[in-house]
C-alpha cells in the first residue's frame, strides 16, 4: 500500500493494487482468452498459407512472448552455441505451465511437444496439438510406451525437434525428480541427439501448488550441450542417457537431483 499527502496533510491510503486473488482470476481468463484467440488465429493463417510449422512459429514469436512477457520477461543462455538445422529430442525440468512457453522462446525453430494424455480433452488445445504433429503420453497405459517411442523417433527422423519433460509431472517441492529413460530410447532408435535444457524460475513465477497464482519474477532458460546417442544399447544405454541428461540439468540448475 503507497501512501500519499491530503491538502490538510494528513497521510491517506491509496490502493494501488487489486486484491492478489482477483487479479489472479483476471490474469486466468485473460490467459485463456489470448490462447483461445492465438490458436485459432494461427491454425487459420497455417490453413491458408499452406505452410506446416506457420502455428508452431507463432507460438514461438506472438503467443509465448504475450504471457512470459507480463510474468516477468525471459533470458535465454546457450543457444547460440547450438546447430539449429539439426532435429533434438528436448529434455528440461518442470515446475510449471510457464514451461512449455519458456521452451518455446527458448528454442529457435519449431518445437513440438509430448503432452499428457489429459490434454486431449481441452478444447483449443487439443485441434492445436494435432494440427501442430504433437504427440500424447498415457502414464496410466504402459501397454503404449513401445507404439509411442515409435512416434516420438518418426518425429524426430522426420527432421522436427521434440520436447518432453523426463520427470513426468511438474515438481511440488522445486527439487529435480528422475529422469525416466523409456523415452530416450527414441532419440537412440532416431540417432538425434539428446539437447538438455534447464529452466530458472518459472515455479517461483506459476507454481505448481494452488490456483493460478502468478506472482511476477524474472525467468531463464539455460541451454546444455547437445549428448550423443552413438553406442548406447539396450535399457542399460538409455538409462545411462536419461542419467546424462538429469546430471546436466541438475548442473545447470545449481541442484542436486531428489534422492
Amino acid at each position: 500500500m503507497e501512501y500519499r499527502q491530503t491538502r490538510a496533510g494528513a497521510a491517506a491510503p491509496v490502493i494501488t493494487e487489486l486484491p492478489k486473488r482477483v487479479l489472479n482470476v483476471l490474469e486466468f481468463a485473460f490467459t485463456l482468452l489470448w490462447t483461445a484467440g492465438w490458436i485459432s488465429v494461427s491454425l487459420l493463417l497455417q490453413l491458408v498459407s499452406g505452410q506446416p510449422d506457420r502455428a508452431l512459429n507463432m507460438a514461438r514469436t506472438r503467443w509465448a512472448p504475450g504471457l512470459v512477457g507480463p510474468a516477468g520477461g525471459l533470458t535465454v543462455e546457450g543457444a547460440d552455441a547450438i546447430d539449429w538445422s539439426r532435429p533434438y529430442l528436448v529434455v528440461a525440468n518442470h515446475e510449471s505451465l510457464l514451461d512449455i512457453c519458456v521452451l518455446f522462446m527458448a528454442v529457435p525453430v519449431p518445437l513440438r511437444f509430448l503432452l499428457k494424455e489429459e490434454m486431449r480433452r481441452v478444447p483449443f488445445v487439443a485441434g492445436y496439438a494435432r494440427a501442430t504433429g504433437m504427440l500424447f503420453i498415457s502414464r496410466d497405459d504402459r501397454r503404449a510406451g513401445p507404439q509411442l517411442r515409435r512416434q516420438v523417433a518418426g518425429v524426430l527422423g522426420a527432421g522436427q525437434s521434440l520436447c518432453l519433460f523426463p520427470e513426468g509431472t511438474r515438481t511440488r517441492d522445486g527439487r529435480l525428480g528422475e529422469f525416466k529413460s523409456g523415452s530416450f530410447q527414441a532419440a537412440i532408435d532416431a540417432g538425434v541427439e539428446v539437447l538438455p535444457i534447464a529452466l530458472h524460475g518459472t515455479g517461483a513465477v506459476l507454481p505448481a501448488r494452488g490456483f493460478f497464482r502468478v506472482s511476477r519474477g524474472p525467468m531463464r532458460a539455460t541451454v546444455g550441450q547437445p549428448l550423443p546417442v552413438a553406442g548406447r544399447v539396450g535399457a542399460a544405454g538409455r538409462q545411462a542417457l536419461a542419467r546424462e541428461a538429469q546430471d546436466a540439468v541438475a548442473a545447470m540448475l545449481g541442484r542436486s537431483p531428489r534422492p
